[in-house]
């Protein structure tokens, strides 16, 4: 009876999973937004912050870091820093140089987050390490839509990621 039970569960369990819609893969979500060509008209994080508006499409270039760590736990998201200032060294006393902490003075103006997103705009819900194949201080170049909060700060919303092959 509990084996007849049992069996009765997991056939229910069985079809009321295979009714219901599944997120697509990391390797189905790292081919739809990775790009094998580098877009044009791409404009570095600085003037980005300047001109980009609220939901204008935009395409922006730069350098992930900008925090010790430049990644968000659980989603395909990270920080930029404009390609205009340069890593800190460790000889300068930054152990992680992504952090830019020799700079942190010119970091505000100069970074932006980046959430990559899927074809219905929602955020993909993995490591942008393992999706993008990208690690601190990589260069990248996303296209995407802009959003601005209340304070200024620029986000984009990326429907495409160029990865400079020399960083992979």
């Amino acid at each position: 009876m509990v084996r007849l039970l049992t069996l009765a569960g997991l056939a229910i369990l069985a079809f009321g999973l295979g009714g219901c819609s599944q997120s697509p893969s990391a390797k189905e979500s790292a081919s739809a937004v990775l790009l094998s060509a580098k877009p044009g008209g791409a404009v570095g994080v600085v003037q980005a912050r300047k001109e980009a508006k609220d939901k204008q499409p935009i395409v922006i270039m730069g350098r992930i870091g900008g925090d010790p760590k430049p990644f968000v736990d659980g989603l395909a998201a990270f920080s930029i820093v404009d390609m205009e200032i340069e890593p800190c060294s460790k000889e300068e006393g930054c152990p992680t140089p992504w952090d830019y902490c020799c700079d942190l003075d010119k970091l505000p103006e100069r970074k932006a987050l980046i959430k990559v997103v899927d074809n219905q705009g929602q955020p993909i819900v993995s490591d942008a390490r393992q999706l993008l194949g990208v690690k601190e201080l990589s260069t990248v170049t996303v296209q995407g839509t802009a959003t601005r909060d209340a304070a200024g700060n620029l986000t984009v919303l990326a429907s495409g990621v160029f990865v400079d092959a020399l960083e992979r």
